[in-house]
């Protein structure tokens, strides 16, 4: 089955991409839940005339993504979490907290688009995140996890 996705879905795809998915999960969920439209003929003529009209103003929206990559690559980031016996944390530091620490830095980005290199980290050290920030342009931060 072959479906034309609204809206980007983990894994999957990004907004407007036609994609070729199972009959039980475009018919049971992608289509109930609004992420998705069944890509008939029709459909797909009229994806092709929105994305025609639509390239122009991608290619503005590309370069302020890049202007922000450029921003982020400068950027270095620490993050101070309480550390119980060596280095091991109370709690775990993940994307929401990555969000924050890069806000403070004067760069808002939504936590939904941040994902920490093996998941959730309860030590403290170096690690990385890539930050997608347009279906064409991903950056990728570096941060340290340091002692409170």
């Amino acid at each position: 089955m072959e479906v034309i996705l609204k809206q980007d879905v983990e894994n999957l795809g990004f907004k407007d991409d036609i994609v070729a998915v199972k009959n039980g999960y475009g018919r049971n969920f992608l289509i109930p839940q609004g992420q998705a439209v069944l890509a008939t003929g029709s459909a797909k003529k009229v994806l092709a005339e929105n994305l025609k009209q639509r390239a122009f103003k991608e290619a503005k929206v590309v370069e302020e993504a890049t202007k922000v990559a450029e921003a982020i690559k400068g950027l270095e980031i620490k993050i101070t979490a309480k550390v119980g016996e060596g280095t091991k944390l109370f709690g775990s530091v993940s994307n929401i907290d990555v969000a924050e620490a890069i806000a403070k830095a004067g760069v808002e980005i939504e936590k939904k688009f941040i994902k920490v290199t093996g998941g959730l980290i309860k030590r403290t050290g170096k690690y990385n995140a890539s930050i997608r920030l347009h279906r064409s342009v991903v950056s990728e931060i570096s941060f340290e996890i340091v002692a409170e």
